[in-house]
């Protein structure tokens, strides 16, 4: 086992005091830090410590290509291949992100295999496919945190769009009203999408008024979508993701719930803090709210229109002591959280971890002593351990009145 740092990712939706605040940093930070990834992908894999913890002994992804059945072991390299199948990130969210979709295995496949045949280089900001890998992932807030995620039911976004009572949209809103289902939301996401920049700079503007009518009438029923609206229009003007985003669940999730996502399915992250763990790709069809790569025709073809209740997008969960687990049917990974007492007035103190795969466990909140075979590491808020397949099993102290940790193994295992 070995002690391990995530590399912090800068972009402008993060936050300047989430990841400094649990890293013990100075508040605020010198620019946006939004995502702190723990893992062996490519583009940032995680630092490794020495035994004394003292000093950089190189990184994750290093470390497994020197010793593959040590580290990932003969069942992991025999499911995925010589490579970590999962990526552990805490995301810090003061923007919303973009409004995306992953594919599936098939899918990236055959769009990675696509992109090669044209020649478009990997580091492209046209290229769609990087890997030829899905990215089903699952999302557990560490604050109060806001997303969308799923179409609505038809008949309530309907309500939805009639309430706001703009002109503008009457056309539109019968592509629904007439097909309520997953044809009817293709056909309006296809067409709202789809259209030319000087009929967005009217339609847009004009919904975003009627969001603003509506919250001026003191109604309730739908006060969350329409700030939610008002909010995206400001950073993203005339965008057609402003649109298709009415379309879609408004979940919040409080510390503690997830959110699962398969492929096909279009969301967007608004606020807050989370951590992530995902399928190890790199694959993203951005629909909007993005100054980034646009690929309509694309993201069509991947999306699953399926309308889906915010109940559906919950993993279940199942309690082992303090240990809480997220079962979705990804076959990467399986995570759960973990808290613990050090007082041992309100939960365990301690927990004792088997050993079953490569393992990585990431501390959010106070600190730990992990200890195995004579070793004891301590792990503080904001950085990880990594355990080998080869490893024996460990227990875990809290090391602080309250420690938190999240740990993420094979799928399965």
């Amino acid at each position: 086992m070995q002690r391990i740092e995530g590399v912090i990712r800068p972009y402008a939706w993060g936050s300047r005091t989430v990841l400094a605040t649990m890293q013990g940093r100075h508040v605020p930070s010198n620019h946006p830090e939004a995502e702190l990834w723990f893992g062996a992908h490519p583009a940032d894999p995680a630092k490794l410590y020495d035994a004394s913890d003292t000093a950089t002994d190189g990184d994750l992804l290093s470390a497994i290509g020197a010793d593959l059945d040590g580290q990932l072991g003969p069942t992991c390299r025999g499911d995925f291949g010589d490579r970590l199948p999962y990526l552990v990130k805490v995301l810090a969210a003061d923007e919303p992100l973009s409004l995306q979709a992953h594919p599936s295995r098939e899918q990236a496949e055959e769009g990675f295999a696509r992109e090669n045949a044209a020649g478009i280089p990997l580091d492209a900001p046209e290229r769609n496919y990087r890997d030829a890998a899905h990215k089903p992932e699952v999302v557990i807030a560490l604050s109060r945190f806001e997303a969308l995620a799923g179409f609505r039911d038809p008949a309530v976004t309907v309500e939805l769009l009639r309430v706001l009572a703009v002109p503008e949209l009457d056309s539109y809103l019968g592509l629904l009203a007439g097909q309520p289902d997953s044809q009817g939301l293709r056909a309006l996401v296809t067409t709202w999408i789809t259209l030319p920049q000087p009929a967005l700079a009217v339609l847009v503007p004009a919904v975003l008024g009627g969001c603003v009518r509506y919250l001026e009438s003191g109604a309730e029923r739908f006060k969350g979508e329409a700030q939610l609206a008002l909010t995206l229009g400001e950073r993203y003007p005339d965008d057609a993701g402003v649109l298709a985003a009415l379309l879609l669940n408004r979940i919040v999730l409080e510390p503690g719930q997830a959110l699962y996502l398969s492929a096909g399915n279009l969301h967007a992250y608004v606020s807050g803090a989370a951590v992530e763990v995902m399928a190890n790709s790199d694959n993203v069809l951005r629909g909007g709210l993005t100054p980034k790569h646009v690929d309509v025709p694309e993201l069509l073809r991947v999306l699953d229109f399926t309308p889906r209740a915010p109940s559906d997008l919950a993993p279940r969960t199942s309690t082992v002591g303090p240990e809480v687990v997220f079962a979705t049917p990804a076959p990467e990974f399986r995570v759960s959280r973990v808290r613990l007492d050090g007082t041992a007035l309100k939960r365990a103190a301690s927990v004792e971890l088997d050993a079953r795969g490569p393992q990585l466990l990431v501390v959010t909140d106070g600190s730990v002593t992990v200890r195995s075979a004579g070793r004891a590491i301590d792990v503080p808020a904001g950085s990880g351990l990594w355990m080998a397949a080869s490893d024996p099993g460990v227990v875990v102290t809290a090391h602080s009145p309250a420690a938190e940790f999240f740990r993420t193994l094979v799928g399965g295992h």
